[in-house]
């Protein structure tokens, strides 16, 4: 039975940062179910492209819609083996949801894989003691990071870090890094 992961989203998260690694783990044997707080399986959430063109920070397009198709209301944490957050915009309202808190802390606390990407971080932060850990974001999101205890690893965006049952990384460049070695926890 294949391994099953449970992907949190919102409207505006980031393009690729959804549609990659939901395609990208099922094609590698992995169940993702893609949920949204208020919304169920088969509507969508918007999508934003983050752009890096030399500017001080990233630019932003719309982005492609994406289907869930899974309920959030229905998800049972428990019945998953791991977590992934992508980034973008959601992660920031995401974070004021108990629900999607209570969820990050079930797969923290239960030292499952958790997965979390650019401003995914926020989520991280938002939920848990990050105390001790080796963790990297976004780099406007590392004074997040590390006031919520972690030591904020500032890498090249197409590179990814690995602490323990977490996986994390700057922005989504870094999917093929990110991606192996979120693969390499679950086994």
């Amino acid at each position: 039975m294949a391994k099953k992961l449970l992907l949190i989203c919102g409207d505006f998260v980031e393009d690729y940062e959804i549609m990659v690694p939901f395609q990208a783990l099922q094609a590698m044997g992995y169940a993702v179910d893609a949920v949204c707080p208020g919304k169920k399986a088969g509507e969508s959430v918007a999508t934003a492209i983050h752009d890096f063109e030399g500017h001080q920070t990233y630019s932003e397009k719309p982005g492609h819609n994406f289907t869930l198709n899974a309920t959030f209301d229905e998800v049972v944490p428990e019945k998953y083996d791991g977590l992934i957050i992508p980034g973008g915009r959601a992660p920031e309202y995401l974070r004021l949801n108990d629900k999607v808190l209570a969820m990050v802390r079930h797969f923290y606390d239960s030292r499952k894989v958790i997965g979390a990407v650019c401003h995914g971080a926020q989520l991280l932060a938002a939920a848990v003691s990050l105390d001790g850990r080796r963790i990297s974001a976004y780099p406007a999101c590392s004074p997040e990071v590390r006031l919520a205890g972690a030591e904020y690893v500032n890498l090249p965006m197409d590179e990814a870090v690995t602490d323990g049952n977490i996986v994390t990384a700057p922005a989504w460049p870094a999917h093929p890094q990110w991606l192996r070695k979120i693969a390499d926890l679950l086994g």
